[in-house]
């Protein structure tokens, strides 16, 4: 069903001249490193975002007003002469990124805007300073040729690579400014087919530790001969809650799980899923654990390891058995399952596997969601993409990643959709993060396509 792009040759033209203005300003936002988890360049990020935005004509508020958080930078812009002033789309970003580690595999400076084959490369262009400056580029190009055609707002936060603690508590105290008939959340992109994806929801995610301790210090290896160790005990337990296959064995955790729709299960079965390209672009070795990826990364849940710590690993010898040993792990979760019941409900498995001496402590989650895909919007995201993208694009009903999406679905009351110019080999939180020049450019005329055909609708 290809559609021809309908972006006027004024605006295609506004575009690639706002995006060529708007590179120092991308460089300069990607220099900062905006890393939350080490509590580094926050304050300079947000001047940087302002400024921005003052620059666009926006009405630019600083929320400081909740507790532990990092500021959240809040702008509006009302609809132009011949916009449609009774609709308001939200855009959802943030300024932090995760840390640029480890550093000798990057082949350029990770704070430095590079551009090379074809491609931007640094810190955050994928993963989510690039698409801010994106959204801008195409809000600056609609100003200077037919307006705006409906009233916008974004909100950005500057914790969302460290789980969005304070997101619940914003969007309460905010809800009426944040109030919008659409959301657009903050990146997207295209698949390893290169098909383009509206994709409309997140699974959920809950962080817990696990602990053992088994003595009060260290001991000589040689007792291992009569003595039981705390690495042991902690490896022997994770493992027994996960099967060969990747399915989780905690009584329970399936519980509520909510089915499919028969439109959900439809856009599942029209994805694609190129396994050449996924294990080029991640180096994979293994095989893999589902005979369908594409649906099990929609609507499969998870319990991963995400890493182990306990006794001596440095050089040289130290024969001992550690006295206690710790292992961070998440589950990816699907709608109607309850973060934080899931780490009771593993801390109930080990006990009745037979290690109630291992300790569940649990970190933080986000529960799942999904944006109805026979929505209006979700509706116009679909026909705008093919409008640019041709018969490249898919419905997608929510990312295998996290996000906190469902406080904004519950205050805001209005459909998600994440769209942008990532592509497959972006390798956001990985060296050498980047995003492709040529995609980065369709991106802002999608953007501002896409705000075109709501304030028609």
């Amino acid at each position: 069903m290809f559609m021809p792009e309908k972006t006027t040759d004024a605006l295609r033209t506004a575009i690639d001249q706002a995006l060529q203005a708007n590179r120092p300003r991308l460089a300069k936002y990607l220099s900062i490193e905006t890393v939350a988890a080490k509590h580094l360049g926050i304050e300079e990020t947000v001047s940087v975002i302002e400024q921005s935005f003052q620059e666009l004509g926006a009405e630019v508020t600083v929320w400081r007003d909740i507790p532990g958080s990092n500021p959240f930078v809040f702008a509006t812009l009302p609809a132009g002469p011949n916009g449609n002033a009774d609709k308001t789309l939200l855009f959802y970003n943030h300024y932090d990124v995760q840390p640029a580690e480890p550093l000798d595999e990057w082949e350029s400076d990770p704070f430095t805007l590079t551009e090379k084959n074809g491609q931007y490369v640094a810190r955050g262009v994928s993963d989510d300073k690039g698409e801010l400056m994106v959204r801008l580029s195409a809000v600056k190009a609609l100003q200077n040729t037919t307006g705006l055609p409906c009233n916008l707002k974004f909100i950005l936060e500057g914790e969302e690579e460290v789980g969005s603690p304070h997101i619940a508590p914003m969007t309460k105290k905010h809800g009426a400014d944040l109030a919008a008939d659409a959301v657009v959340w903050e990146t997207g992109g295209k698949d390893a087919d290169e098909n383009f994806q509206v994709t409309c929801g997140v699974k959920g995610t809950a962080s817990f530790n696990v602990t053992a301790k088994s003595a009060e210090s260290d001991l000589h290896s040689s007792l291992a001969a009569f003595v039981d160790n705390a690495v042991w005990r902690l490896v022997q337990g994770l493992a027994t809650l996960r099967g060969p296959k990747g399915e989780v064995l905690v009584d329970g955790f399936y519980d509520g799980v909510k089915p499919l729709t028969p439109t959900e299960q439809a856009a599942i079965d029209q994805l694609s899923f190129n396994e050449a390209a996924t294990r080029q672009n991640f180096g994979l070795k293994l095989p893999f654990i589902s005979d369908k990826p594409a649906e099990a990364l929609i609507n499969r849940s998870t319990i991963t390891i995400n890493g182990i710590s306990g006794g001596y690993e440095g050089d040289g010898l130290k024969t001992v058995l550690p006295k206690q040993a710790r292992a961070q792990l998440d589950c990816r979760l699907v709608p109607g399952q309850d973060p934080e019941h899931i780490s009771e409900l593993v801390q109930a498995q080990l006990d009745k596997n037979g290690f109630s001496d291992l300790h569940v402590s649990y970190n933080q989650g986000e529960p799942a969601f999904r944006s109805d895909l026979t929505d209006t919007f979700v509706q116009t995201a679909v026909a705008t993409a093919h409008e640019v993208y041709g018969d490249a694009v898919k419905l997608v009903p929510n990312a295998g990643g996290s996000g906190p999406e469902a406080p904004f679905a519950e205050t805001v009351g209005a459909p998600i959709v994440s769209v942008g110019s990532t592509w497959a080999g972006s390798g956001a939180h990985a060296p050498n993060e980047n995003v492709r020049v040529k995609d980065f450019t369709q991106a802002a005329r999608y953007t501002a396509q896409l705000l075109q055909n709501f304030g028609q609708a």
